[in-house]
């Protein structure tokens, strides 16, 4: 890249300048940062979609399931002779190949060998044999599949634990697609007993055709109870793919999608606008987008917005939020590869796509630093935005603007953590905190931010919670918060894990409320 054409400027970052953290680690390190900077830029090693992660992608293994031989008759006993009785009422099949093998009828009668009744026995006996070794079949079948099934549960685990496992075979330089036919139930032997009322960790029990790599920076967007994935990357490169999942089964699945599909990308936005996906900004590697495009969710259809020559486009960028209100997307900050941002956006998706426009809104009072990888949610008219980083800083700091009167105000906090690349979901009058990268190091930590004290209540959960981890996606879908992937500095997880968050999230919720900003 020749150092000083301007046209290459805007994708040479330089150290200090915002960067996706931490992305290179200690040699001999598994999943921890880099001593010499949580914020050291990975392309200065290289290009920005390259780490030294381990895909966590991973085939289905199969288990050959082993022929199964019926057991040994009993051995024939001392023949009794038994008086002849009424009929009795029919006994059990194992009764009645015993009766077989001592040459006697189930009630009890003599007959001779080679006589028709004795034949019919023997047919008897050998469709009751029959049937009981398909029974045992289907019983070893079933052990072998949960076994199977446990087997694979492990490997799971221990790819999460250690960011080692098989990779997914690949043809013509893309993964192969991954079928899982059945939901793999969790198995958490060591888990504990937990009140009902207790908000709960669990992973969740997902099948169909799952995405066949880790995904990190990627999106999510929640259209009735169907969750759309689209982009992200992992340590080979980014995606331009959307998956379906179904928050009610569990099932994922790969829609095909026409019209002009968006390139791949990562740290981009997908806002919801009556059941169609704007998705704006991002990158690749060191190039960073400033194009909008938007997906029918009922056509599964993509278009590529055109504006005219000359109006105003906000500039490349990714890292940044962005929230729907008032039919507007509203965009926040991010990064351009040399410096942070702190400018507001809006794009008008109330007309037909050949009249939406771009407008640079001109805000008031003291802004937020300049920042990327933070959150933003709508509150009523209020945009809270929750902390983030310059490349050189992780924030702490909760900012709110009034998209009404465009007026900054910070929060005063009476305890704060320093976040970034981590995700802030609302659920009531709360925002659902997790995970991200704490200056030092990811964590998986679930913060309860009050939006009604603002500020942050501790709160008891139980279960088993994701492995720390940050560029990873949340949502809220019936009274549960689900996760989806993520990176923890060495591994790009496929994983989805689910809260379900019980009494203890809803009984201490306000109704009614609104954020008291200028």
């Amino acid at each position: 890249m020749p150092p000083h054409d301007a046209k290459f400027a805007v994708d040479s970052p330089r150290v200090g300048m915002l960067s996706d953290v931490p992305e290179e680690n200690a040699p001999g390190v598994t999943g921890r940062a880099s001593p010499r900077s949580p914020y050291f830029h990975a392309a200065l090693s290289g290009s920005t979609s390259t780490f030294k992660a381990s895909a966590s992608s991973s085939s289905l293994a199969s288990t050959s399931i082993t022929s199964i031989t019926s057991p040994p008759r009993p051995p024939a006993g001392p023949r009794t002779p038994v008086p002849s009785i009424a009929r009795p009422a029919p006994r059990s099949i194992s009764e009645v190949s015993i009766s077989s093998a001592i040459g006697r009828t189930p009630s009890g009668t003599r007959t001779r060998p080679g006589s028709p009744s004795t034949l019919k026995e023997k047919d008897r006996d050998r469709d009751s044999r029959d049937r009981e070794k398909d029974r045992d079949k289907e019983k070893e079948k079933g052990k072998e599949k949960d076994k199977e099934n446990e087997q694979d549960g492990d490997r799971d685990r221990e790819r999460e634990r250690t960011g080692k496992g098989p990779k997914a075979a690949s043809t013509n330089g893309q993964p192969a697609q991954r079928i899982r036919n059945t939901p793999h139930l969790p198995h958490a032997k060591d888990a504990e007993v937990a009140p009902a009322t207790l908000m709960y960790w669990s992973r969740a029990p997902v099948y169909g055709l799952l995405p066949p790599h880790g995904l990190r920076a990627h999106s999510v967007t929640m259209v009735d109870t169907t969750a759309w994935m689209f982009g992200g990357c992992d340590d080979k490169g980014c995606w331009r793919d959307i998956y379906h999942f179904n928050t009610e089964t569990m099932q994922w699945a790969h829609p095909e999608v026409l019209g002009e599909i968006p390139p791949p990308c990562r740290a981009h936005t997908a806002t919801l606008t009556d059941r169609r996906i704007v998705v704006f900004g991002g990158g690749e590697g060191p190039v960073y987008y400033n194009d909008a495009y938007l997906l029918d969710t009922t056509l599964r259809r993509w278009t590529h917005l055109v504006f005219p020559e000359g109006s105003p486009i906000p500039p490349p960028r990714r890292a940044h939020t962005a929230v729907f209100y008032k039919h507007k997307v509203w965009v926040f900050g991010g990064g351009n590869g040399m410096e942070a941002l702190n400018d507001v956006w809006t794009l008008d998706v109330s007309v037909p796509t050949d009249k939406m426009r771009w407008e640079m809104m001109e805000t008031r009072g003291k802004p937020p630093t300049p920042r990327g990888y933070h959150t933003a949610n709508l509150v009523g008219s209020v945009m809270v935005v929750v902390g983030g980083s310059d490349g050189r800083e992780c924030f702490s700091d909760v900012w709110c603007l009034n998209l009404d009167t465009l007026v900054w105000s910070q929060v005063k906090l009476d305890i704060s953590y320093r976040r970034l690349s981590h995700t802030a979901t609302q659920v009531g009058s709360y925002l659902f905190i997790m995970g991200g990268h704490d200056g030092s190091q990811y964590t998986s930590e679930l913060l309860l931010f009050n939006l009604v004290s603002l500020n942050y209540e501790p709160r008891q959960i139980a279960g088993k919670p994701p492995a720390p981890r940050g560029y990873h996606v949340s949502f809220l879908a019936d009274s549960r918060l689900f996760i989806f992937g993520g990176f923890n500095g060495n591994v790009v997880y496929d994983d989805v894990h689910l809260l379900d968050l019980a009494g203890a999230a809803y009984l201490p919720q306000v109704t009614s409320f609104r954020i008291d900003v200028e």
